[in-house]
């Protein structure tokens, strides 16, 4: 079968190769799948640069998260088992945590549906518990986890503020419903949220970028608001002022919702439930900006590690749907 594989740490673009590799061959409790379409992720750019909380051993394929279809023809989204991720033909995954493909998604939406919509749920709901009427602020709200992010608060009758990068993000911003876009390029997003909330700030903030963005999310937040931290896509870790947190009366929650999986597995389970239910109501649908065939996956997964992505790009396999 073909493979992209990453036999040395580094960029994305120069560290994966399309080879032709041995079909990956099940151990105890693993099911072997038919990819159908592989959703890029930030972890995938990390894995290759070796600085993913996981570090699979050299060589291995990256891939976190499919559309895949087993051997009895049944269409599920799995997260692959390391070090066979889902930039191959074939995949491996746990067979107790497959998920149903849900119908009202295609495979590339399916794919795209799973780590960025759980994300989104966990830190919103089970985190954050978000009320509808609520004010919700979303940093890189035109990104793959963003996007997310604010279909769901839209869902849940929040009030959805979006912070994004550029013209065309925030045209993305407001098809995805945003209520108020602010350009951090353009304009002052302490004032222009300050002005929006009429000086309020914002209930929740859902930050999967961290460094300047968290600075502005501190002086954001609302009296009891509170700040979602779940990932550090600008590379810098914050550290915050607990004594800010203190005086304004916030809550910072951290989210790594991977912990789930062996924590509350069946909160995964009810979450999928949900965001099925929410997408065959049409609640939400995963933004897919592009769909690349297997021989573009290195390019793609390198657009995404720059910050040049809107939304998710999936690597489409031939036949899927």
């Amino acid at each position: 079968m073909q493979a992209w594989q990453v036999h040395e740490n580094g960029e994305p673009s120069e560290v994966m190769r399309l080879a032709e590799v041995p079909r990956p061959a099940p151990g105890d409790g693993q099911v072997l799948l038919r990819v159908r379409a592989a959703n890029i992720n930030f972890p995938d750019a990390l894995l290759c640069r070796g600085q993913y909380q996981v570090r699979p051993p050299l060589p291995f394929t990256p891939g976190v998260e499919i559309c895949g279809e087993t051997e009895d023809g049944r269409r599920v989204i799995a997260n692959p088992a390391l070090p066979y991720g889902g930039f191959a033909e074939y995949t491996l995954a746990d067979a107790r945590a497959l998920l149903p493909a849900p119908d009202a998604l295609d495979d590339a939406e399916a794919a795209a549906l799973h780590i960025g919509y759980q994300t989104g749920w966990f830190a919103l709901h089970r985190r954050a518990r978000l009320e509808a009427g609520e004010t919700l602020l979303v940093h890189a709200a035109a990104g793959g986890v963003g996007s997310a992010a604010v279909q769901l608060g839209k869902a849940a009758g929040a009030t959805v503020i979006g912070v994004v990068g550029g013209a065309d993000k925030a045209a993305v911003a407001r098809e995805l419903g945003c209520d108020v876009v602010v350009d951090r390029r353009s304009e002052d997003v302490v004032a222009s949220v300050k002005e929006a909330t009429g000086g309020r700030g914002a209930d929740v903030i859902y930050d999967p970028v961290g460094g300047e963005a968290y600075a502005q999310s501190a002086k954001l937040v609302a009296f009891e608001g509170r700040i979602v931290v779940v990932g550090f896509a600008s590379g810098t870790i914050p550290s915050p002022a607990l004594n800010h947190a203190l005086v304004k009366n916030y809550s910072i929650l951290g989210l790594h919702w991977g912990l789930y999986a062996t924590k509350n597995p069946k909160l995964i389970l009810r979450c999928h439930e949900e965001l099925t239910d929410l997408a065959a109501r049409g609640a939400i649908r995963p933004l897919v900006s592009e769909r690349v065939p297997l021989s573009e996956a290195a390019v793609a997964v390198q657009k995404v590690a720059d910050g040049r992505s809107i939304g998710r790009i999936a690597v489409v396999m031939e036949g899927a749907a």
